[in-house]
């Protein structure tokens, strides 16, 4: 979409008649993306769960409101981050808004003017630590009174998570949504200036905001969302109403962010999405998908190209095509499974089979011999039983995951399986999930000692966190190396000698590069 086809866009979207107005419902008046007076607005679950067939808007006027575009001058802000990398990413996002409204960074509560949580609604523990966190900040609002205490993310979507703080933590001073976020300056502006708390979520889709400011960590490696939401709908997720429906960005959009990391020297981008594989699929007006976004961005002088997550049902052959180049497209493939038991996929409402995984995984391991592939794993689904339980075992054992993220499942409200009676007792969950840890773990060493002696390409991201002496970086296959170097090393990418393997990283030696004289 070219400059003039955005003015174009912008203009479409303005109301531009009476009648255009007078027929626009009250709900959606309410919703317009950059209104500047607030109206309160809590989460409705049956709201979001509803997949209307409106066009999704894109929206390239963002900019922060000259009224509040100093009020953080000589303030400083800390954002606390639970969950997944979606949630790393907004939290760079709003790290951004408030730098540009003149907020500076903090890692201390004490120095904060604004601590906003960024919440995961994935799992229980994930929310009692939120809920612990809230707790703890109440003495520090009572003896800092001008604090501001937000909490956003997907637990913010949730009626229960907001009509529990409404009731019981009232030192919070704001809460909004994940369809919101670049409504934070003028959020930040009615909690400073107003006396009630703030209560501001969006339950509805979802639109795409571009030229939002991010403020990244480092300059190594970075994220880039390339489609937001998802509409899988497995029984036991709660993220198709927190995120909203599919929708990816334009094309030439995400070439160009990727262009303009190159030029500040960043040497891997990790593309996201809650569903990142089914990128393009919503769009009306071209062919593209995600097999084709890698292969444009395959194009592009950056030395490494990730992707995270994948859902294998919209894992199709042109992306394993595109992938097969090798190059800066890295062969490392999360794909998570859930279940080897196709009963229990079925009940999870994934749309695929034991059978279809593994074919799924035969293509991708002709196509890439040495690809390495990683998993996420549910033990205890409600009624699940022994031989179910079983079948997974022998499909971690016969697609050999060289890691994976083994969750006991929790039950999260306004979910089908929430509703399920579940009669497998808490004990034997939790003895399922040891004992497929010890599978994964055992896996997982097996894989590393492939790598004894061997020379990789590590891509140095800084000290190691035991040892400052010591440096820290991933393999292209996502393999964690120690070793000592020079800290000019970092942020390059350097040849390591393997000296010993271990179940979750290895140590090597830094292979010292010759240089030939004429």
């Amino acid at each position: 979409m070219n400059e003039e086809q955005r003015k174009q866009q912008a203009q479409i979207e303005q109301p531009d008649n009476f009648d255009r107005i007078k027929n626009t419902s009250s709900d959606d008046m309410i919703a317009k993306y950059f209104q500047t007076s607030y109206e309160p607005q809590s989460p409705d679950i049956k709201k979001a769960r509803k997949r209307r067939k409106e066009d999704i808007q894109f929206h390239y006027d963002f900019s922060i409101p000259e009224d509040v575009a100093t009020i953080g001058k000589g303030k400083k802000f800390l954002i606390r981050t639970y969950g997944c990398q979606m949630n790393e990413h907004d939290t760079e996002v709003m790290a951004g808004i408030l730098t540009e409204m003149g907020y500076e960074s903090t890692s201390s509560t004490d120095d904060a003017d604004i601590i906003l949580l960024n919440t995961c609604a994935i799992r229980e523990n994930a929310e009692n630590k939120v809920f612990g966190e809230i707790g703890h900040l109440k003495p520090l609002k009572l003896e800092k009174p001008d604090l501001i205490i937000g909490v956003c993310g997907c637990m913010s979507q949730e009626e229960s998570v907001v009509n529990r703080i409404l009731k019981k933590h009232q030192h919070i001073d704001l809460i909004f949504g994940t369809h919101n976020i670049h409504r934070l300056p003028q959020l930040v502006k009615e909690a400073l200036f107003g006396k009630e708390m703030i209560v501001e979520v969006w339950s509805k889709e979802g639109d795409v905001i571009e030229n939002l400011p991010k403020v990244r960590k480092g300059k190594i490696k970075a994220w880039v969302n390339i489609m937001y939401g998802c509409d899988k709908f497995c029984t036991y997720c709660i993220v198709p109403m927190t995120r909203g429906k599919e929708r990816s960005r334009r094309p030439e959009d995400i070439i160009q962010e990727v262009r303009h990391l190159v030029a500040q020297g960043y040497q891997e981008v990790t593309l996201l999405g809650q569903n990142v594989n089914a990128y393009g699929k919503d769009f009306e007006d071209l062919e593209y998908g995600l097999g084709d976004l890698m292969n444009d961005i395959h194009k592009i002088d950056i030395p490494r190209v990730r992707f995270t997550t994948s859902h294998p049902r919209d894992f199709d052959d042109r992306l394993i095509e595109v992938l097969a180049q090798g190059g800066n497209l890295l062969d490392h493939i999360h794909l998570p499974v859930q279940s080897g038991s196709t009963e229990i996929l079925k009940k999870m409402n994934r749309k695929y089979t034991r059978e279809e995984y593994l074919e799924l995984v035969h293509k991708i391991r002709k196509a890439m011999p040495n690809a390495t592939l990683t998993t996420d794993i549910i033990v205890g689904f409600p009624n699940e039983t022994e031989e179910q339980f079983e079948e997974t075992m022998t499909l971690m054992e016969e697609v050999g995951f060289e890691a994976a993220y083994t969750y006991i499942y929790s039950p999260r409200e306004g979910t089908p399986a929430a509703r399920k009676k579940d009669d497998v007792p808490d004990e034997v969950k939790k003895q399922r999930l040891y004992r497929l840890n010890e599978l994964v773990n055992k896996q997982s060493a097996e894989s590393m000692k492939k790598y004894d002696g061997k020379t990789v390409k590590v891509l140095v991201e800084g000290e190691s966190k035991k040892n400052p002496d010591v440096l820290a970086g991933y393999t292209e296959r996502n393999k964690l190396v120690n070793f000592k170097g020079p800290k000019s090393s970092i942020g390059k990418i350097v040849e390591v000698k393997i000296t010993e393997a271990k179940t979750w990283s290895l140590n090597g030696v830094m292979v010292e590069s010759t240089v030939e004289v004429n």
